[in-house]
């Protein structure tokens, strides 16, 4: 079993920046670990991929982040982070990280991001 805690998220004025961070860690040695990312999901909305980074640092965006937010990995760390920058109004929502481990999906409980003025 893998367990993700995120942290980082808050308030923020449009235009500003947040950096989150989402730190995996297992009961013992976990093998098959693969990409990690995050998805976020706005009130009466559907979650929404936003980004996602391989071990070996390949990465993916959402169209619409894509220039602004910025994913990266610590490997020794088993930690993702996801810099956002640009911030606008209708990106708040909760932002999901998650560990694909042996083709599973492990989730954490989420952040709550808020860009109002």
């Amino acid at each position: 079993q893998v367990q993700l805690v995120e942290s980082g998220g808050g308030l923020v004025q449009p235009g500003g920046s947040l950096r989150l961070s989402c730190a995996a860690s297992a009961s013992g040695i976990i093998f098959g670990i693969g990409p990690m990312g995050w998805y976020r999901q706005a009130p009466e909305k559907q979650r929404e991929f936003v980004a996602r980074i391989t071990v070996g640092e390949n990465t993916a965006y959402a169209d619409s982040v894509k220039g602004r937010f910025t994913i990266s990995r610590d490997n020794a760390k088993n930690t993702v982070y996801l810099q956002m920058n640009s911030l606008k109004p209708e990106e708040t929502a909760v932002y999901y990280c998650f560990q694909v481990v042996s083709g599973r999906y492990f989730w954490g409980q989420g952040t709550q991001v808020t860009v109002s003025s």
